[in-house]
């Protein structure tokens, strides 16, 4: 018997804002992300992390655009050709529906790049993508993310818990900005 093989394939649409590539996560995005995922940066989403535990993120990022046909994308600043973070449609098993996330890395923040990206992806999510209208679960003490949501016109919908840890669920609107 011979071995029966497949081919995965994605694709992953490639947005451009004015200061913004946001594009698939690339193994080079690995350094990046780990840095953010050790740091504690990563506190309102459950981080820090091990190295290991970041490279699951990248890997599980990945899979999730093949298993759902979304997720988060790389940010790249175009000025710097840097990775600044990721934006995208999260919704692991367990989320109670769609929601838009968005990581920021140090050195890129109170550029107005987080939502710069997140209204992108939103736009794109709720446009083509069919997703509307989505959420945003954001840990009550994460004032900047809190301060981002309330800045994209999402409203505060309802206090929730999300796997053992309390969230606040904002809902965004339904209209593209």
């Amino acid at each position: 018997m011979s071995p029966t093989t497949a081919t995965l394939q994605i694709t992953v649409p490639v947005l451009e804002t004015e200061h913004l590539i946001l594009r698939e996560p690339r193994l080079s995005d690995w350094e990046a992300m780990n840095a953010f995922g050790r740091s504690e940066r990563a506190a309102y989403i459950g981080g820090p992390y091990e190295d290991w535990q970041n490279w699951e993120a990248l890997t599980r990022g990945i899979g999730h655009w093949f298993l759902r046909g979304y997720g988060m994308w790389s940010v790249e600043e175009k000025a710097a050709g840097r990775l600044a973070g990721r934006v995208g449609i999260i919704n692991h098993h367990d989320w109670p529906e769609p929601e838009l996330g968005w990581h920021v890395y140090e050195d890129f923040e109170g550029k107005g790049l987080a939502y710069e990206a997140a209204i992108a992806a939103r736009n794109h999510a709720q446009g083509p993508m069919g997703l509307a209208p989505l959420i945003s679960q954001i840990d009550p003490g994460n004032a900047r993310s809190r301060k981002l949501a309330e800045r994209m016109d999402a409203t505060l919908e309802r206090e929730s818990v999300l796997r053992g840890q309390h969230c606040l669920v904002y809902r965004h609107p339904k209209e593209a900005a």
